[in-house]
Formats: C-alpha cells, structure tokens, sequence
C-alpha cells in the first residue's frame, strides 16, 4: 500500500470514529490534503475553519510525532502516482505468499466495523427517505462496480416502481442520465482510479439539477465534489483491487431500510416472485 492510500485510509477511519472535531476536519483534509503541504498550523487552521490546536491533534491521531512529520508526508505523498493495480498485485505475492486469507480477512473486518460507525449509519439511514420519495433512483458504476450497481438497481426494481435499469448500451449513461431532473437522485459507485463514465454520468446528473448519492473510496473523490451525500467506503485489503466487501454492505444496508419503510415493496416482492415462477424462472 502506498504512503498516500495509508494516509486516506487512516483519514477516513478518523472521518468515522474520532471525535466530533476531528471527525470533521478529517472530512475536510480528505478533499485539501495537498493544502497541508505548504500550510502552518495556523495558516491550515484559518483555511480549515478550525482551532489550531485540533490540526495538532489531527497529526498526533494519525501517528505523527509533530506537525511537521505531518506535513513531510504530505508532501511526499503528493508528489506520488495514484496506485498501480499491478503494483499492488506484486506486493500480495511478496508480502502474503502464506498468508493472503488472513489478511484478507483482517482487513474485512475491520472495513466492516469502519462501515457500521455512528456517522456512516447517519449518512445511510437519511438516505432512505429521499430514495424512497424520488421520482427516478438511477445507479451508475462500470468495470468492477458494474456487479454493485446491476445488483442495486435489479434488485431495487423489485421491491420500488422507482429503479431505473442500469445502462448497458454503448452511450446508454449519457442518453439515460441526460433525462433526469432535479426530483431524481443518482447512485454513482467508483474508486480510484475513478471510471470517467461514473464521473461524468454525475457531472450530468448535477448540471440536472438531479441529487448524487456518492459510494466512493474517499471524500476526495471526484464524485464526492458538489454531491448530496458521500458515503465514504472503507476498501482497504490485500487484494490487487480495492475490497468491494463493504461496497455491496451499503448497498443491501439501503435496501432493507428501503424495504423496511415502504408501504408497496412486499406486494411488489412477491408479485415478482410469483411472476419468475409462474414462466419457469425458477426451477423449483
């Protein structure tokens, strides 16, 4: 893992489980960390809007020894390309030859409980309501987050009227998402090194005037820029590509808020049902 993934990792834990002062600030570093590089204590302070002794305490809860160790780092990590996939497969066979599964599933659980923290639940459970009340719920995702995104709207269609197919023609996010308005939010789901698709299937849900609901590594992502709500996912893991454990967990998580207060999803569940094995779709 690079210097500069450490350091967004160990952000995002403190953006979920530190104090109230820190948990924001954290938030706030995650989109101007390159700010820290060339900033005082007081100078960050002022930028952040916060007092100069919460920078200190930030330094010291990621493990630095001062500020100043801080802000090397910092500075190192800007200057540093976004993680290579295959760089981090050479590091699975060198560093866990033996020891893969437990790692693996050591860092599951810790995305698991990063993912169950006070303010990520907040940020989902306030999602449900407006999910529900929606005209059109539209999800995004491409490569890897398309098995997410195809199971959050599938399975979404089958519970709630208001699910729109995943696009899968060869243009189908700009000709679907160019028809949303400012009743409609978007799902886009994307890590980095950011799918340009899910980036500008937001950038025209905003210029929509439509609602971004952000799953997303980061809050520096790109989606996460202007969105109505970022749901930061913990991904970190030995795996050449970042874990999607806990990307797959917030979404079944907004499913079964979705279900549990909704009027129609258990008519409308086995109405589905009951269509698939009236025509054979099941073989029981």
């Amino acid at each position: 893992m690079t210097n500069d993934e450490t350091l967004k990792d160990r952000l995002s834990q403190v953006s979920a489980q530190g104090t109230p002062a820190l948990r924001s600030f954290a938030r706030w570093l995650l989109d101007n960390l390159s700010l820290v590089a060339f900033s005082s204590i007081r100078g960050l302070a002022k930028q952040a809007g916060v007092n100069p002794n919460t920078v200190t305490r930030m330094a010291k809860e990621l493990g630095y020894t001062s500020f100043d160790a801080f802000r090397t780092d910092v500075q190192a990590t800007i200057q540093t390309p976004a993680p290579n996939y295959g760089a981090r497969a050479q590091t699975l066979r060198h560093e866990h030859r033996d020891s893969a599964f437990a790692a693996l599933m050591e860092a599951h659980g810790e995305n698991t409980a990063m993912l169950f923290s006070a303010d990520i639940l907040d940020t989902l459970n306030a999602c449900i309501d407006p999910l529900l009340g929606a005209r059109k719920v539209y999800v995004v995702g491409v490569r890897s987050c398309y098995a997410i995104a195809h199971y959050f709207s599938y399975v979404g269609g089958m519970a709630f009227s208001n699910f729109v197919d995943v696009p899968t023609l060869p243009g189908g996010i700009v000709d679907v998402l160019s028809q949303a308005t400012s009743e409609d939010i978007i799902v886009g789901i994307t890590y980095e090194h950011y799918a340009a698709e899910v980036v500008q299937a937001c950038q025209i849900a905003q210029s929509r005037g439509a609602r971004v609901l952000a799953l997303t590594d980061s809050h520096a992502s790109p989606i996460a820029v202007g969105a109505w709500k970022v749901v930061p996912l913990p991904m970190a893991g030995p795996h050449f590509l970042p874990s999607l454990n806990s990307a797959f967990l917030a979404v079944e998580m907004l499913l079964v808020g979705m279900a549990a207060r909704s009027d129609d999803a258990a008519e409308r569940v086995s109405s589905f049902e009951d269509r698939i094995r009236q025509y054979g779709g099941y073989d029981f």
